[in-house]
């Protein structure tokens, strides 16, 4: 169940399935027989400097996966020279993820649990560092994913012993996967949705919160008085909201469909990100996720116009099969695919990356 509530996308994952063949159809056009240094990663995502172009983007409930968690992932990202982003459904307190990164860390907003709720949140985010704040447009309601449905993972949350019997077999199939789980404290309260009178969120409560807290473009004037530092839209794929939301305020667009997991039959993120860019005109920067799983496709969504990339499913596995040292392994993957991609293509670094080095299908 665990397993699949990472890599399923919601209905008949077309969307899902359509992410990774935007970029199998998109090809390369290298440059040969030229001279070059060593391939130039490193770039800068709202003034801070990175490594390479790709960030962790925010999981949700990264702790089941492996009790390390959030604060792995953040230390993982800070080692590498990159950014983390972290979920509101998150096991692990805002302040210790910061602490545990030694990069910039942004805070992804869901307003599950209120506006009051929300404004505490975002106070320990400033007072703990964050450097962004990252408001997700795409989850009027939670997507229908089958495969959660079909293992059990809402059982597996919720609070009924009898419910969960079901579902044993495959819990006991992964004995080393269920004594961390249970040595961690099973399921985990939601530290960073505290709702005034009442304390922190369940965790099984989020999916019917969600239906109640859909963020609209008039929310952005009130997160604009009460967050003074940047904000990240993230969820847009048409040229119409890239403008919205640069017009709300918006240092920085993601275009994303929330890795196929939200409405089935969106449009692969790649597919979209010329129409955003050019929407934009430069008046905020441009990033993208859905189907990286390699550094040549980080490679060319920058050679599309995205600054850089949120990666979420590529480091989700790493962490999921051995913590802190699966997502640093994953990093090491993807940066070395990316160099080795710069110097095949014939390109000196990412600033140098255009459009002309790949070819779009008809």
């Amino acid at each position: 169940m665990v397993f699949d509530y990472l890599d399923g996308g919601a209905e008949d994952e077309v969307t899902l399935r359509s992410n990774r063949r935007a970029f199998d159809a998109t090809t390369f056009r290298p440059r040969h027989a030229v001279g070059l240094p060593e391939g130039r990663l490193q770039t800068t995502v709202l003034g801070s400097e990175l490594a390479f172009p790709a960030l962790l983007a925010p999981v949700g409930y990264s702790r089941l996966m492996h009790p390390d968690g959030e604060c792995g992932a953040a230390r993982a990202a800070g080692a590498a020279g990159t950014a983390y982003i972290l979920s509101t459904v998150s096991g692990h307190a805002l302040e210790d993820v910061k602490a545990a990164s030694a990069g910039p860390v942004w805070y992804q907003l869901y307003l599950v649990g209120g506006r009051g709720a929300a404004e505490a949140a975002l106070e320990r985010a400033r007072v703990a560092g964050f450097s962004a704040l990252v408001v997700t447009v795409d989850t009027a309601v939670a997507g229908m994913r089958e495969r959660d449905l079909r293992n059990g993972m809402t059982e597996l949350l919720g609070p009924s012993l009898l419910a969960k019997i079901p579902f044993f077999p495959q819990l006991f199939a992964h004995p080393r996967w269920l004594a961390s789980f249970l040595l961690d404290g099973g399921v985990p309260w939601l530290p960073n949705v505290v709702i005034p009178g009442e304390g922190p969120m369940q965790l099984t409560d989020v999916p019917t919160a969600l239906a109640r807290a859909a963020v609209r473009w008039e929310d952005m004037r009130w997160l604009r008085e009460i967050w003074r530092g940047p904000i990240v839209i993230k969820g847009v794929l048409t040229g119409d909201d890239a403008r919205r939301a640069v017009d709300a305020g918006a240092a920085a667009i993601v275009v994303s469909n929330h890795g196929g997991r939200q409405l089935d039959g969106a449009p692969a993120s790649l597919s979209v990100l010329p129409e955003v860019v050019a929407a934009v005109q430069g008046r905020a920067e441009v990033l993208m996720d859905g189907g990286i799983r390699r550094g040549s496709d980080i490679i060319k969504a920058i050679c599309l116009g995205a600054r850089a990339v949120l990666t979420g499913r590529a480091y989700a596995y790493g962490l999921a099969a051995a913590g802190e040292a699966g997502v640093a392994r994953a990093l090491e993957i993807l940066r070395a695919d990316m160099e080795r991609t710069l110097k095949l293509l014939g390109c000196a670094s990412v600033s140098g990356l255009d459009r002309s080095f790949v070819a779009l299908p008809a």
